[in-house]
C-alpha cells in the first residue's frame, strides 16, 4: 500500500527557492539549457548555499518528531534528474529530511500539484506560481536575492505571517477600496462586519496550520501572525471571520497603512505572504517574503 500524503502538510518548493541558484540561473537565461546542463554536472559536488526558502523548511521539517510526521517536503522543479544531484547533494549536506521530488523536465509543475496533494507551494517562476494559484493550491513567488539564516542554526518554534486581503481573504473588499477609494472601503467593512469574508487562497493553508496548533497544550512549534494595512473600523469583519472560521491567529497588527517590515523582523517570520511587491519588496530586505498573485 502506498504512502498517503492527506494526513500531513505538504509543502512543494522549488530547487531556486530552497537554495541560491541565481547565478546557475543567469546563465541558462543567458546561455541556455545545455550550458545550464554541463554547469551544474561539473559542480555537482558543490554545496549550495542556503536560499529563502531554506528557513521555512528547516523550521517546518522540526514539526515532525520520531513519533509523528506533520509535514512532507518535495523538491518541485523544471530541472530534469540528470541536473539535479547537486540539489541532493546538498539536501544530504545539510541534513534536510527531504527524499521525495518531482522534476518535471522543463515542463509546467502545476498538473502535479493535486497529485502530491500539495497544501502550499513555493518557487521563484512566476508562471508555475501563478498555475498553482489557478489550480486553488496556495502559493506564492519567492523573493530570492536574500538568505536568512546560519544553515545550522536550530530553529524552536515555525513563524508565518499572512497579509490579509487577497491572501487569508478573498480580494473583493480590496477591489471596493481600489475602484471606489478609502470611505467606501471602510463603509463597506463596517456595514458587514457580521458577515465572513470570503476564504482567500491562503485560508485553507491557514486552517490546516490551525489544526496542526489544537494539538499542543503548550510549547506549540508553529506561531503564526496576520499582518495587514486594515486598522478600525474594518478590523472588526476580520476578527469576526477568524472566529467564524474557528482557527487560531496567535498575533494580528492592524497597520492602517503603516510600513510592515519592521513589524515582520520583531515578529522573526520564517516566511510572510502578501499580495503586493509594494509589501514583499521592502520586507525581504529583513525576511523570506512570497508574492501571492491573483487568480487570473
Amino acid at each position: 500500500m502506498g504512502l498517503a500524503l492527506d494526513k500531513t502538510l505538504v509543502v512543494g518548493i522549488s530547487s531556486r527557492a530552497l537554495f541560491d541558484l541565481e547565478y546557475e540561473n543567469s546563465i541558462f537565461e543567458s546561455e541556455g539549457l545545455d550550458a545550464y546542463r554541463q554547469y551544474q554536472i561539473e559542480h555537482e559536488n558543490d554545496v549550495l548555499k542556503p536560499g529563502a526558502g531554506f528557513a521555512v523548511v528547516k523550521a517546518l521539517l522540526r514539526l515532525n518528531t520520531d513519533g509523528q510526521k506533520l509535514t512532507e517536503i518535495i523538491i518541485m522543479s523544471r530541472n530534469t534528474a540528470d541536473t539535479s544531484l547537486r540539489i541532493f547533494n546538498s539536501i544530504e549536506h545539510y541534513k534536510l529530511d527531504i527524499s521525495r521530488a518531482a522534476l518535471a523536465g522543463g515542463k509546467s509543475l502545476a498538473p502535479y500539484l493535486p497529485a502530491f496533494n500539495t497544501d502550499l507551494f513555493l518557487s521563484a517562476d512566476n508562471d508555475d506560481v501563478q498555475a498553482a494559484i489557478n489550480a486553488n493550491v496556495a502559493a506564492g513567488t519567492i523573493i530570492t536575492n536574500h538568505a536568512y539564516m546560519n544553515p545550522y542554526e536550530e530553529i524552536s518554534q515555525l513563524r508565518i505571517a499572512f497579509d490579509g486581503d487577497a491572501v487569508l481573504f478573498s480580494d473583493d473588499s480590496e477591489r471596493i477600496y481600489k475602484r471606489d477609494g478609502m470611505q467606501a472601503f471602510l463603509e463597506h467593512e463596517r456595514q458587514n462586519a457580521r458577515n465572513p469574508l470570503a476564504k482567500g487562497p491562503f485560508a485553507k493553508l491557514l486552517m490546516t496550520i490551525s489544526s496542526i496548533q489544537k494539538q499542543y497544550d503548550d510549547d506549540v512549534p508553529i506561531r503564526t501572525a496576520l499582518v495587514t494595512a486594515r486598522n478600525a473600523p474594518a478590523h472588526e469583519r476580520v476578527i469576526r471571520t477568524l472566529r467564524e472560521w474557528d482557527v487560531r491567529i496567535d498575533e494580528a497588527f492592524f497597520l492602517g497603512g503603516v510600513d510592515k517590515s519592521e513589524v515582520l523582523k520583531a515578529f522573526g517570520a520564517h516566511i510572510f505572504f502578501d499580495d503586493q511587491l509594494l509589501h514583499t519588496t521592502p520586507a525581504s530586505q529583513f525576511v523570506p517574503s512570497a508574492t501571492v498573485p491573483y487568480k487570473s
